[in-house]
Parts: structure tokens; sequence; C-alpha cells
């Protein structure tokens, strides 16, 4: 957003203020100075005007002018082709020096004499208009004859270009700026005076304008531009804000007074319009991606999205004054993808909405540059209640950490435009303008305050801290996860960190659930990660495959994260995946290491996560589990997620080696607090049992019996062996290994057999099974 300082000056009056001081306090109120330049013409460049210009006898582009400039009239050689006899023109005269290299000096051209140099805007440190000279009029000041540019205030202004955040379309204007300094300040705006000269004709007399299921406010005025011609200060100032289009001075009025008001504003050549019963007509209507549009013998204008070039081909114009709902108008260009224009880039920041503002302040410029304004409007605006918001003086000041009296708060959202009400125990009831569409809770209207008061003026307190308990279930999750982290490294486990996004495409060739195809991503980040992940095993065994590309043939990698499932619910899993080699190469192995397998894999999990059974999964639910090397995890009785060696398919299609995944639900996780009790003094005794059991008998058929006896004798047993042959026939041998001890004494052979037995004893009895 661009101002100067003259032209913020028709707004509010800030004669005392220093532009240094109007810098310091755009920036503590969020308004940020990006850049600040002083323009000043050089000395020497006097008003002239030029009095007679004839042809250069020995140069078809030189043009001989007799120019008076006050004191004398001198004789300039000029090149330009828009130069004239009438014109007041900015004469740089001998001696002027317009840059520390660039000096006027009489010379001759072409054997003609000339004394100095008229010169273009761009000469005098202007923004540029053309690639002629500079006319002048009185738009700048009174012109006298032989006057230093230098002492017109218009001309050397202070350009102050300001930073604004996407939330501020009400500071993209120079009203909307000049507010926020009258807040700041205490400074009245200045008041605007609608004066217009009209057309003996209303605008009923030629025009009509047929509007239905339309979104947009609008006010339609018609104007006849005959005798209108654009001043000189105003196409300066649409080019110091990069929008001046040369010989279109229509266009640059609407640009002008738009930078202005912030009241977006478009005008339509009426021969544009159809013509029915002797009057123009222009209808809106929705067009094919539901936007209001306007439509004359073609479309004219897309309504607050694109304004199409003026071409002036005709005298008498429609001009439109227009307001949207930002949030609405760019949600639904979002929905759509339809290109936009650049007024676009106001709109969807919030143009000002009062729009009969906006179409009087133009018709008011245009007549004092000679328009006439046909009488009446057509209006398409639809009554609004303003949001409101209840503000509790207590809480604002909690908020801010100080205290500021409700006369001053009051005063501070008066002037920001904002409707206040005081009402019972200091609570003021407050009506948000329509040019804040961003305010929406008490936290927005506190910044506010805060904004005007300045930042810098709230004084620094320490912080005040009241201890609380910390301990939460987000505390408990924080510290188990932390040791599971810590277990997992130990074990020889990288961490990961991969997106909480998958390919759908992959997830569903692997027989994965997949979000449901109404919940899913609107717009993903890359077309490979194109939606919630419901497994975390498929990201690392394709980082797993990235890692074997440059080189890695071995590599164990786990992570805690989140996945989804169809109905986008979340769950908490920590995943593992271990690929080839099961140790370094090392003499011990002979430079040839073994790969891993499901029984080693196995304990680094038990080792990170805890105790767990395994038995084998009745139901394979995805392509990645073997079909013979799976288990279910069991804690208590629940399967709390599954390990398996990923099928030889899926190895292939990632070239990978044998490999292995584990993925377990970390809410089943225990994190208990470990306690601490007496072991025994006495020896332990080791024995074997070896029994022959059918093959069809699981083990876990034997870990019941034994668990059952509850014999406190029998600290722990192993499987140690599994043992077959021809001989055995359907029949097998398993080796348990028992370790035997007793709290109180040291175990006789007596004491030992009896347990042993016991155990016989049990699994004739259940199972019917015995000694080998």
């Amino acid at each position: 957003m661009i101002i100067t300082r003259t032209w913020i000056e028709e707004f509010i009056d800030i004669s005392e203020i220093s532009t240094d001081d109007i810098c310091k306090t755009l920036n503590s109120i969020g308004l940020e100075v990006d850049s600040l330049e002083q323009v000043s013409i050089a000395p020497k460049v006097v008003v002239g005007k030029v009095l007679e210009k004839v042809k250069h006898p020995d140069a078809d582009k030189l043009n001989i002018c007799q120019v008076d400039i006050g004191v004398e009239t001198v004789q300039i050689v000029c090149g330009a082709k828009n130069v004239d006899a009438g014109q007041f023109v900015p004469v740089a005269v001998v001696g002027c020096k317009l840059s520390p290299d660039f000096k006027i000096k009489k010379a001759k051209l072409r054997g003609v004499e000339s004394n100095g140099m008229i010169c273009s805007s761009t000469e005098l440190g202007l923004a540029k208009l053309n690639d002629g000279i500079l006319e002048l009029d009185d738009s700048i000041g009174e012109l006298i004859l032989g006057r230093e540019l230098s002492e017109y205030k218009l001309l050397n202004d202070d350009i102050i270009e300001i930073e604004l955040t996407a939330n501020r379309g009400d500071c993209l204007s120079i009203n909307g700026v000049a507010r926020e300094l009258s807040a700041f300040y205490n400074i009245p705006l200045n008041t605007f005076e609608k004066n217009v000269t009209h057309n003996d004709l209303g605008i009923g007399q030629i025009l009509d304008i047929q509007a239905s299921d339309i979104d947009a406010s609008l006010i339609f005025k018609a104007v006849d531009l005959k005798d209108f011609k654009l001043d000189i200060m105003t196409k300066l100032r649409t080019a110091i804000i990069g929008k001046h289009e040369e010989d279109n001075d229509v266009k640059n009025a609407l640009t002008y007074a738009t930078h202005c008001t912030g009241v977006i504003l478009n005008a339509y050549e009426k021969n544009k319009s159809k013509t029915e019963d002797n009057l123009s007509l222009l209808e809106i209507r929705k067009d094919e991606n539901n936007f209001d549009t306007v439509y004359g013998k073609e479309e004219l204008s897309t309504i607050c999205i694109d304004h199409k070039k003026i071409d002036n081909s005709d005298t008498d114009f429609i001009i439109e004054a227009s307001y949207l709902n930002p949030e609405k108008l760019s949600m639904q260009v979002f929905e759509t993808k339809i290109t936009t224009g650049e007024i676009y880039y106001r709109t969807s920041r919030g143009s000002e909405p009062d729009i009969s503002y906006g179409i009087d302040y133009l018709t008011t410029f245009l007549s004092s540059l000679g328009a006439k304004i046909y009488k009446g409007r057509k209006s398409f605006i639809e009554d609004s209640q303003k949001a409101t918001l209840d503000v509790a003086i207590a809480k604002v000041n909690a908020i801010i950490g100080q205290d500021i009296p409700e006369l001053e708060v009051e005063r501070i959202l008066s002037s920001l435009g904002f409707e206040v009400k005081d009402t019972l125990n200091h609570i003021l009831n407050v009506k948000i303008p329509f040019f804040r569409h961003d305010i929406k809770n008490i936290a927005d209207v506190t910044e506010e305050i805060v904004r005007i008061i300045g930042i810098d003026n709230i004084q620094a307190k320490p912080m005040a801290i009241d201890e609380v308990n910390r301990i939460n279930h987000t505390t408990n999750d924080l510290i188990k996860k932390n040791k599971l982290r810590a277990k997992a490294c130990e074990n020889g486990f990288d961490e990961t960190l991969t997106y909480v996004f998958a390919s759908r495409e992959s997830l569903k060739k692997y027989s994965f659930p997949v979000v449901k195809e109404e919940l899913e991503l609107l717009n993903p980040i890359v077309k490979e990660l194109n939606t919630f992940r419901t497994t975390i095993v498929l990201n690392l065994i394709e980082a797993c495959a990235s890692n074997y590309k440059i080189g890695a043939k071995a590599t164990s990698f786990f992570e805690i994260g989140t996945i989804f499932d169809e109905n986008r619910n979340e769950s908490k899993k920590i995943s593992f995946i271990q690929t080839g080699a099961n140790e370094l190469e090392d003499v011990s192995n002979s430079g040839k290491p073994g790969n891993v397998d499901l029984f080693k894999f196995a304990k680094k999990i038990l080792n990170t996560i805890g105790k767990f059974d395994l038995e084998p999964m009745e139901k394979i639910t995805n392509d990645f589990i073997h079909p013979y090397q799976n288990a279910n995890v069991i804690v208590d009785g629940e399967i709390i997620g599954f390990i398996s060696k990923v099928h030889p398919s899926v190895c292939e299609d990632y070239d990978l080696s044998d490999t292995f995944i584990a993925e377990i639900d970390f809410d089943s996780i225990k994190n208990e607090l470990v306690k601490t009790k007496s072991y025994s003094k006495f020896q332990a005794s080791k024995k074997d049992l070896s029994i022959i059991t059918p093959k069809t008998l699981a083990y876990k058929e034997i870990k019941n019996v034994i668990n059952s006896l509850d014999d406190v004798n029998i600290k722990q047993y192993n499987l140690i062996d599994v043992y077959t042959d021809e001989n055995l026939g359907e029949n097998e041998s398993l080796t348990i290994r028992f370790v035997l001890q007793n709290d109180e004494k040291t175990m006789e052979e007596e004491d030992i057999t009896a347990s042993m037995n016991n155990i016989l004893e049990a699994l004739e009895a259940k199972l019917s099974i015995g000694l080998r």
C-alpha cells in the first residue's frame, strides 16, 4: 500500500506531525513501513509557458520553442512529440543540475541555439507518465511563470510504502490509513463534502438495470464525460502507485478514487449495453461458476473478480461501486479455481463496504474535472446487521496485563469505527464495523486497543506462575514415549519421522484400509501423499528402500506416530522394521553375517516394549504379512498389534532382502512403575524336561497348564529345543528348561523331584502327554 504525505493530508490534518513520526506511528500500530522516499525537484527548474513552436529546419524530430519563464523568454530546442504552444511546462534553466553529472548548459542543436530544457516527469525525479514532456496544470497549485517547482508542495512529496498483512484490507486505501492515524493521534478525519454538477436527465431516462439472485452490493450512476479531463496531479499519483495508463483518463480516475476510498469502482461504456425500449440495459446474473456477472451486448465484468479494459469508445459511462464479503468470495474462488484479475487482490482482502461513500467521492471528483452526472442512482443493497461482541473491561485488561481506563477503551474503539455502548458491570457492547471482517472475538478487539496504545507503552511485568499438578494423560504419554524411544535405540533401531500422509494407490495395492473418499484431502501437498496413512509400516518400508538405493544394505527403523481409520479417527502406533543383515561384517562371522530372523527381531521388540506373548494370526489383513511367519502380539489376553516377516513379493517390489515388521498400539503398552521385591538368596536349579506332543498341539496349551500349577518354586521356563524324526511320526519332542528356586531354603533333590512330578502329572491329566 502506497501513500504520500500530501495525499493523506486531504483526509486528515497532519501538518504538525513530521513524516518520520508518522512512519514510527505506522510501525507501532501494525502497519509496517517498508520504504520512505522523499521526492525533491532540483533548484532552477521553473514554470514556463510555450509561446511558440516551429519545426527545426535541419531535424525532423526537433522543434524550436519560445518559452516564457517569467523574467525572460528563452529559446529551447525540444525533441518531445507532445510539446505544443500554449502549454505550461517545467523548464530546467541554464545552470540547473538535474543530477550530479547532468548540468544544463547553453548549447546548439543542429546549428540552432538552445537555452535550457523542457523536462519530462522522470527527468524531474517524478513517476513516469509518458515518453514526452510533463504538461503542468493548476492541480499542483497556482502556476506562476518563473516560480521554481521545488516550491510546489504537491510535487515535492514524501512517498511511504506500507507492508500490509492479508487481514488488513481496510487499510488498502488512503482513507483507511488516515482512519488509523486519526485513532492514534486523536485527530478527526476531514469532512467529505459531496458536490456534483448534474446533467438535465435522470438515470432512469437513459438506463435500466436488471438483477436477480446476486450476492454483491451494488450502486450504479451514469456520467457524461465529454468535457472531462484528468488533471496532472491525479496522473502523477496513479503513476506513483504503479497503476497509470497513458491515454486512459477514465481508468486512471477509477484507480485514483478506489485508492482514495477503498471502494471497488468500475465503469462501462454506455454503447456496450443492450438497448431495450430506447433505454440502455445491463443485466446482472450468475455465470457458469456462480459468480455475479454484468452483461451488456457481451460479458462486461465479473464483479469483484475481473474488470475488463476500458477502451474509451463512448463519452457516456455507467459507473459501478461494488462490495462482496471477502471470506465468501475467497472460498468460492478457491473451490472453482478460476483465473482472477488484478482487482481480486483488493476484494479478497476486504474492500470498503460503504459503497455509497465511494460512488459519491468518484462523482464529486469527476464533476470537479468537467464531467456531468445524471441524477439518481440504481442500488442493489441488502440490509445486514453488524456483528456484536460483549467486551468485559476486566477481561481486556487481563489480556493486556495492564489496566486501561474504560473511557480510553471506548475512545480508541470509537475512533476505529466501532460502535460502543456502555452497559452494566463494566461490559461494553461493541458493534464491529463492516470493513473489519477480521474481528471475531475479544482477543481481536484487545489487539486493536494495544495497537493504538502502542506495545512500547505496555509496562513490562515479571511473569507470575502458579504451580499446578503437571502430571496428566499428556505428560504420562510423553514419558512413556521417551522411554520407548530410548529402549528402541538401545536395541539398534534408528528413529524416523515421516508424513502422516501416504499414497492411496499404494495402500490399496497392499490391501491396507483407506480413508473414505468423502473425508479425503482436498489439496494434497504432492500427488504421492494424497491420503491420510492408515499404517506406518508402508512409510517405513519406503524409507528402507530409499536407504538401500544409497548403499545401506541393513537398516532398522522405528517410528511413534499417528494413523487414521476409514472415518479419519486418529490413533497412535509404534512401528518397527528391520531388513538385511542381523549384524556387521566381522571376523566372528567370517565377513558373512546372517540375515535377521523372526525370533531375533521379536526379542528386540520385547526388549523395547516389555513382556508379551505371541500367537499365530488367524486372519491376515494386508499383503505385507508373510503367510507362515506372523503372530499377533498379546498382552493380558488382548491383541495389541502384530509382528511378521514381510511377504517376499513385497520385498521384491521394494528391492529388499529379508525384512521384518511390527506395529503395536501405543496406548496398550504398559507404563507402570517398576516395583522392587525381594529375591531368593538360595541357589537355583535348572532342569530340562523333554516331552512328546502331537504336532497339532500348540505350545500355548502347555504354558497354560504349567501356569495353572501356581508353583512358587518355578521361577522361569523356556522352550529351548524342538526335535522331530521319522520314528516320532505325527509327534514331536519339545525340550523345556525350568529354573527352580525356593525363597526360604536351598531346594533338596526331593523338592526338585516333587515340582517336576507335579508338572508331568498335570500335563498327563489335562493334555495326555508325557516324557519322551
